[in-house]
């Protein structure tokens, strides 16, 4: 099959919104006492629900937490690191370089749609994907495969026709569950991450050309 689209993930894919949260919840669990392993709270990183810092927080420290309290704190701890944060490197040259390929671009997010269009809103790239697919009632995040599903049949394409760009081991696994290939982009976080399910691994977006993926993977990179 011929590339026709990208998918992008979106936290630590476009946004390194991943290295600002396990920051923010560090010097949280600091005021409190306590350190937060990196090996505990990773395991969510590129899905929801896997981790629950609160409970986490009352469990190290003996004592049950006013949760809205503490998602508050942790919020206005990490609002100061996500504005003005950048696209991460590459990514606005991806979608120049499939916006010149006639390629369709997309998001599939484990985030809710809030986040994620929030996000795009304040970046002024809400405009350059014309699919955004995100957590919502009913879909369940990554490493279920139900968020590249419902991308995939927004966009109208078989998982032959699409690459999707992922950072984390959820997202891996979604996308390979649900048959695209995969070009991992491991960021400061994920990098110390097993990303060996995906098909292809880069140092940063910078490294990938979809005119040379879809020459030697796919049998051709434009419509």
């Amino acid at each position: 099959m011929r590339l026709k689209a990208v998918i992008f993930d979106f936290d630590g894919v476009i946004l390194d919104t991943e290295a600002a949260e396990f920051a923010s919840w560090s010097d949280l669990y600091r005021e409190h006492g306590v350190a937060l392993r990196f090996e505990d709270w990773v395991v969510c990183v590129g899905s929801a629900g896997l981790f629950d810092p609160v409970g986490h927080l009352d469990g190290l420290t003996g004592t049950t937490h006013d949760r809205a309290a503490v998602v508050e704190r942790f919020r206005a701890i990490n609002r100061p690191r996500l504005d003005g944060l950048p696209v991460l490197p590459g990514v606005l040259g991806i979608l120049d370089e499939a916006a010149s390929l006639g390629l369709a671009t997309a998001i599939a997010s484990s985030s809710p749609p809030d986040w994620v269009e929030g996000h795009l809103g304040r970046l002024g790239l809400r405009n350059r994907f014309g699919v955004v697919s995100t957590r919502t009632d009913g879909v369940p995040a990554k490493p279920a495969p139900d968020i590249y599903l419902r991308a995939l049949a927004r966009l109208g394409l078989a998982a032959g026709e699409a690459v999707a760009l992922e950072d984390s081991m959820n997202g891996i696994a979604g996308a390979k569950a649900a048959g695209l290939y995969c070009v991992a982009i491991p960021n400061g976080v994920t990098a110390r991450l097993d990303l060996t399910r995906a098909d292809r691994r880069v140092g940063s977006l910078v490294e990938l050309s979809l005119g040379d993926l879809g020459r030697t993977v796919f049998n051709g990179a434009a419509r």
